[in-house]
C-alpha cells in the first residue's frame, strides 16, 4: 500500500552533484546525515521549492514527524500522484502522506463513520493540507503511534498484526528520516529531501 523511491542507486556514493531535471542529488557525506538503518538504501538530495511546502505543512500544524512520512512517501510532499495512488475501496490512499480510506474512515473526525464504498470523499484531502495533516494526527492518536504504523502501511491488515517485519522497516525508515529532519533547524525549511529506499506494496 506504501511506495517509495530508489531514486538513487543502491548503495551507491556520488562523488558530485548530479542535476537530474529540478532534483540535485547528492552523496551524503557521513558528518551530515546519520548510518542509513541496517540492510537498507538512504540519502538525500534537494527538490527545487520543498523548503516551502515543508513550511507549509508546519503552518498546516504539521510535526517533524509529519514531514518524515510525507517525504517518505513522495519527492514532492504533495498529493500530485495517480489519484487513490491507482487504489480503490479502502486500500485507496489520499493526501500528502497517502492515507488510505479504512484508516481515514475508522479513524479521522472527518470521516468517521463512513463506508468503504465512499472511499472517493478521501479525494478531498489532496487540495486541504489542513485537513490532512489533522486527518493524521486524529488517526495517531485513535489507534496510537504503532497500530498507526501498520495500518498506515497496511491497512485494517495491519492494524490487526503491527509487529510484522515490513510493518517495522516502513516505521524504522520514517524514524531515520525523522532523525535528520531533527538535527538541524535547517532541515524543517530547507529543499533537502531525505529518503530510504522501501518496497512498495
Amino acid at each position: 500500500m506504501r511506495r517509495t523511491l530508489a531514486l538513487l542507486t543502491s548503495g551507491a556514493t556520488l562523488a558530485v552533484s548530479t542535476v537530474v531535471g529540478l532534483l540535485t542529488l547528492n552523496a551524503a557525506p557521513a558528518s551530515a546525515i546519520s548510518a542509513c538503518p541496517s540492510g537498507m538504501s538512504c540519502g538525500y538530495y534537494t527538490v527545487s521549492g520543498l523548503g516551502s511546502r515543508k513550511t507549509a505543512v508546519r503552518n498546516a500544524g504539521g510535526n517533524s514527524l509529519d514531514l518524515a512520512v510525507a517525504m517518505l512517501e513522495t519527492d514532492t510532499m504533495t498529493a500530485n500522484y495517480t489519484y487513490g495512488d491507482g487504489k480503490t475501496s479502502d486500500s485507496a490512499n489520499f493526501g500528502i502522506f497517502k492515507q488510505n480510506w479504512f484508516m481515514l474512515r475508522t479513524s479521522c473526525n472527518k470521516f468517521k463513520g463512513q463506508t468503504t464504498s465512499q472511499w472517493n470523499n478521501g479525494s478531498a484531502l489532496n487540495s486541504d493540507l489542513g485537513a490532512d495533516v489533522t486527518c493524521v494526527h486524529n488517526s495517531q492518536s485513535y489507534y496510537g503511534i504503532n497500530k498507526w504504523f501498520g495500518g498506515h502501511r497496511n491497512g485494517e491488515t495491519g492494524v490487526n498484526n503491527y509487529n510484522t517485519t515490513d510493518i517495522n522497516n516502513y516505521k524504522t525508515a520514517v524514524y531515520w528520516i525523522q532523525t535528520q529532519i531533527n538535527s538541524s533547524s535547517t532541515y524543517l525549511s530547507d529543499d533537502t529531501r531525505f529518503w530510504v529506499s522501501v518496497p512498495p506494496i
